[in-house]
Order: structure tokens, then sequence, then C-alpha cells
């Protein structure tokens, strides 16, 4: 059909398919790290204490002192092309291009810093993507993650007079691409070792332990995950949870407990996994790969090996090219 003379422009209909992550800092220093806190910190979905409460505490003592110390420890895993999370993720996005077909188009974006969830979908939307797949790259869900990279979307999205049709990406913490993809990565990084680990410890992200109680499946979500890659594995994993902050009761036991007292018990050589993150960032790099080394240590610990994320190995692509395709089925044919 022709149209007529004075029709506006419209761009060729596609398919976009939006990656997520968390997000980082613009640079390892101090008043980068600062805003970036300042984003990520506000968020309620990330702090549920009352704004009234948490706004003068976190503008106060905690944004004045932790910023350096973050900047410290971004410095020590920053490369030539910037946080490892953000070209991780660049990475991802890169290797599944062209991978759903030419009218699928694949991007990226971080829930807290650049680049913006809101000007990508914006940038997708212009590029004549009318039904958009929102891919959080959470393997777990939960409510400080996964919903909260939705949230942004559909914040964006309520500013737009024509809409995309949206479908959001599901947790996949049991699929079988995944584990079989972690099994596999997880063989090869222990095969590669000059020792034999006594055990395997498969670290998460932790969270404060009334969001067990109050209905947020991630706890459950990673234990699933690391009985399953046990059974595969043929092992059983010791699951731990790193990054407690504030002093409320988080999930346990905790990671940095463990590794201080697995010496203690005879265990002095082990290999950490952290199969809750889809890409290598500030805590799988520095609080795992170096602070945790320096724990289990000095705690007497002989052997120490931290085993990358899947992150854009062919391993890790194949099984995000795979669930990616599942959610696209009806929209792209080829998928």
């Amino acid at each position: 059909m022709t149209r007529p003379s004075d029709h506006p422009p419209v761009p060729p209909s596609k398919v976009g398919v939006l990656l997520t992550n968390l997000g980082t800092p613009d640079a390892p220093d101090a008043p980068s790290v600062r805003r970036y806190l300042g984003e990520f910190l506000s968020d309620r979905r990330v702090v549920e204490i009352p704004p009234l409460v948490w706004q003068p505490i976190l503008r106060g003592i905690i944004l004045r002192t932790r910023p350096k110390k973050s900047a410290h420890a971004y410095a020590q895993v920053w490369g030539e092309d910037g946080s490892p999370l953000a070209a991780i993720t660049k990475a991802q996005a890169g290797a599944l291009a062209g991978a759903f077909g030419p009218d699928v188009v694949v991007d990226h974006a971080m829930r807290y810093g650049k680049p913006a969830i809101g000007d990508r979908l914006a940038a997708l939307k212009a590029q004549g993507c009318d039904r958009i797949l929102l891919a959080p790259l959470y393997p777990q869900y939960c409510g400080a993650t996964t919903a909260t990279a939705n949230d942004a979307a559909f914040a964006e999205m309520a500013g737009m007079r024509w809409q995309p049709a949206i479908r959001t990406l599901p947790p996949y913490h049991d699929d079988p691409a995944y584990i079989d993809a972690l099994a596999q990565s997880v063989r090869e990084g222990v095969a590669a070792l000059d020792f034999e680990p006594d055990a395997i410890l498969a670290s998460f992200h932790g969270m404060p332990e009334r969001t067990l109680q109050l209905g947020d499946p991630y706890h459950c979500q990673c234990r699933k995950t690391a009985r399953l890659l046990g059974e595969g594995l043929g092992r059983e994993l010791t699951v731990t949870f790193q990054s407690r902050f504030g002093r409320a009761k988080w999930l346990e036991p905790a990671t940095d407990t463990v590794l201080g007292e697995l010496p203690a018990s005879g265990v002095r050589k082990i290999a950490i996994i952290a199969p809750g993150f889809s890409a290598d960032c500030l805590e799988t790099l520095e609080e795992l790969a170096i602070r945790g080394r320096e724990t289990f240590v000095e705690a007497g610990g002989t052997d120490f090996a931290y085993l990358p994320c899947l992150n854009d190995s062919d391993p890790g692509v194949a099984m995000l090219k795979k669930i990616l395709a599942r959610e696209l089925a009806g929209w792209v044919a080829a998928a």
C-alpha cells in the first residue's frame, strides 16, 4: 500500500531484545561511585526502609564514606574497556547480534548508570521495534534485581504515546540449558586447575532475610540452581551468600564466614563459583576472587580458585540464544 505523501515516516517493523544488568559507575573514582550509589541505594526495591528514615542516612554517612572505599575496589578490577560488567554485557549483546534474523535488534542497558534502560528502549523504538523482549540477565528472580529492571522499562513506556508490545524474560534458574552451560563451564574450569578442590562453593548475592519471609522466591531459586548443578557435576556444592550490607539479618551462611571456617575443618583446597551472576563484576572479581582468597588463605587454606561466570563464553552465549529464542517464538519465525 502506498502511503500518502504527507504521512509521517515510519521505520520498518522490527523486534527488539534488551539485555539488562545491574549497572556500574562511569569511572573508578569517588564522585562517579557516589552518583551510582545514590541512584542504586535510593531504589525502593533495593532498600525497603521508608525514605524519610533512609534518605538522611544515605545522604549522610553512607555517601560520605562508602564511595572512596568502593572506588578503590572498582579500581582493582577496572579494565581498558572500563567496568567488567558493562564490557561483558556489551559483548554478550554483540555476540547475539544477528542470531535471531535480520529483523531482530539486540541491545543492552543498565538499571543504574549508563547506558540507561529508558534511553535504549527509546532507541529501539526509534529503529522500528514495535515488539520488545526485556531480558534482565538474572537467573534467579528477585524483586531487587529482575523486578526493578522491569519497573524502569515500564516507567519509560508510561511516557510513550505509541507503546511497543512487551514480553519479559522469566527467571531461568532451573532451565536445563542454563544448568548444562554452568556444568560445562565448571567442569572445564576445575579440569584446568593444578589441584583437586576439596569443595566447590556456590556463592550467590545475599538479600535481607525478610525478603524471603515476605515471599521473594530468590533464596529458593538459588538453592535449586545449586542442587541441580551439583547433580549435573556429580558432587554436592556448598551454598553461601555474599555482599551483606547494613545491620539487618541476611540470608545465610555468609560467604566470608564460611571461607574463614573451612580450613579448620580440613577443607584447604577450594574452587568458588558465582551462579547467580551472568557476568563477572565487582562482587565476583574483587569480593570473591581477591578478598575471598585473602580470607581463605589467612585462615589456613592452601589452594583457592575463582571460576569465572558464563560471561560471553561460547556456552554462555549459546545458552542465552536458546532461552531468548524460546521467548521470541511467535514474534520471530526463525526463533
